[in-house]
């Protein structure tokens, strides 16, 4: 029996000396501890709370690491907390303090964390708190905070990088009209184009077969011409400066008059059919006929045209001369839209997408080489060209006839006029082609359009023989800012 007890004692103790322990341990220390389940299971709860000194603990906090704090920026002193517990809390709650102040002011009942040097006099008793002289994050007795702001402490001073812009409102536009003009014999015809308002500020409307203007500043009445009864009015257009005025007459003429002196300048003939599209570039008058042809008119010239452009297959209905007056863009009821340069006799770009006469063309004054075009009831979209790199950009359905476009010179938006079936006015935000007014009150096509020379008031023209005047775009300068023409003067009057 003892030599069994010495043999089981002898291989104890040689595992035990074959036991691989680090050098600073002594077998002495090597102890075999029976744990109780319950102590067992407190060791593996508490097991978390143990703490390496060499190890940063970070949280989900607004401030991941308070060793990394810059607090003197904040005038504010760190303190060592009794326990890592008692930190957490007391970080989190003074957090929350602060955000609540910062958020609902002052005056909503919330007291603001105090540091302690601010907190206790020197004698330990509570002492008024002070502000201090430069501090960026400052506390504010105002309830109503810059909804802008990012931060949920407001700055009253700007950060250098900082972009402190304001959130812009959705700007209003009235929807009513602010002055509405009776237009007896307004044609309801929708490859005519009727209506033109001049830099100087005068509306030349075509009725029948006379032409009459009307001064914006003195809402005073002017007949310009009668043309007979064997004759009507099928397109008026301003010259870009100056009082000429271009007349295009359904025998295919078209007239030039000096508007300040009531009196005809010369008759250019060539076309054989009715002249329904004008558009002027300096001295140079382009018109577009019904015999599907283009004529290139220099007024300086005592020849009725010096060069003829060909290439539609049907009436040409739309014309509109780029800002740079560089390209000449034409549309036609045979579905086409063609770009022309200065000296070309052919077009230089075709466009075929729209399944209906476009009649609607407006250059961007934003953005050189875009241009912007509308289809008829068939087609009812809204498409945009980038005449530059001769490619499609993209395709806006309106869900009506499109009549008229016109870009805003003062913002990047554009109005559209339409017709079947909902006669209504849109504007539109360029590029999102977001809506921001719809205006309604025609009760036929809107089938005319022009702008204002200050580039905030449109009029509008239709068959139910009414030209209606609606402040749409800002100012350059405010957006608030109401046109000065006739924005005083409400009500409704004859043009004739």
């Amino acid at each position: 029996m003892e030599d069994r007890m010495n043999s089981s004692t002898e291989e104890q103790s040689s595992s035990s000396s074959r036991l691989n322990l680090p050098p600073t341990m002594s077998r002495s220390s090597l102890s075999l501890e029976t744990l109780s389940p319950s102590r067992h299971i407190d060791r593996m709860v508490n097991s978390g709370y143990q703490r390496s000194p060499s190890r940063a603990i970070y949280s989900d906090r607004f401030i991941p690491s308070r060793s990394g704090s810059n607090f003197a920026l904040f005038n504010i002193s760190p303190t060592k907390s009794p326990s890592p517990a008692d930190g957490r809390e007391e970080c989190s709650g003074a957090y929350a303090t602060l955000l609540r102040a910062a958020l609902f002011g002052l005056e909503s009942g919330v007291v603001p964390p105090a540091t302690p040097e601010k907190a206790f006099g020197s004698n330990g008793r509570h002492s008024p708190v002070s502000p201090p002289s430069r501090n960026i994050f400052r506390y504010k007795t105002e309830t109503r905070k810059s909804m802008h702001s990012l931060s949920p402490l407001g700055f009253e001073d700007t950060l250098p990088g900082v972009n402190h812009t304001p959130v812009k409102t959705p700007r209003k536009v009235s929807r009513s009209p602010y002055k509405v003009l009776d237009a007896p014999a307004l044609q309801d015809d929708f490859y005519l184009n009727l209506v033109d308002w001049s830099s100087h500020n005068v509306l030349s409307v075509g009725l029948g077969n006379c032409v009459y203007l009307w001064n914006a500043c003195s809402s005073k009445v002017t007949k310009l011409c009668d043309l007979g009864i064997d004759d009507s009015v099928c397109s008026v257009g301003w010259a870009q400066r100056g009082t000429h005025l271009a007349v295009g007459t359904s025998t295919g003429k078209v007239q030039i008059w000096d508007a300040s002196r009531c009196k005809r300048v010369r008759t250019m003939e060539g076309h054989r059919l009715r002249v329904g599209a004008l558009a002027w570039s300096s001295s140079l008058l382009s018109s577009g006929s019904r015999d599907k042809s283009i004529l290139q008119r220099d007024i300086r010239s005592q020849e009725d045209f010096v060069s003829k452009l060909t290439g539609h297959k049907s009436e040409v209905c739309g014309l509109k001369w780029s800002y740079d007056n560089r390209e000449l863009a034409s549309g036609g009821n045979d579905n086409r839209l063609f770009v022309w340069n200065q000296h070309s006799t052919q077009p230089v770009l075709k466009y075929c997408e729209h399944t209906a006469a476009v009649k609607a063309i407006a250059w961007s004054p934003h953005l050189h080489g875009l241009l912007a075009s509308g289809g008829g009831t068939a087609d009812r979209c809204i498409r945009f060209w980038n005449t530059t790199t001769n490619s499609h950009l993209s395709c806006m359905d309106t869900g009506s006839q499109v009549c008229n476009l016109v870009w805003s010179k003062n913002v990047n938006e554009l109005v559209s006029t339409h017709g079947y079936s909902q006669n209504q006015i849109i504007v539109w935000r360029y590029p999102t082609m977001s809506k921001l007014a719809t205006l309604t009150g025609h009760t036929y096509r809107v089938l005319y359009l022009a702008i204002s020379p200050d580039g905030q008031t449109i009029v509008t023209g239709a068959g139910d023989e009414t030209l209606r005047f609606w402040n749409v775009f800002p100012s350059p300068k405010s957006q608030n800012t109401e046109s000065e023409i006739g924005a005083s003067s409400l009500g409704r009057t004859q043009i004739r």
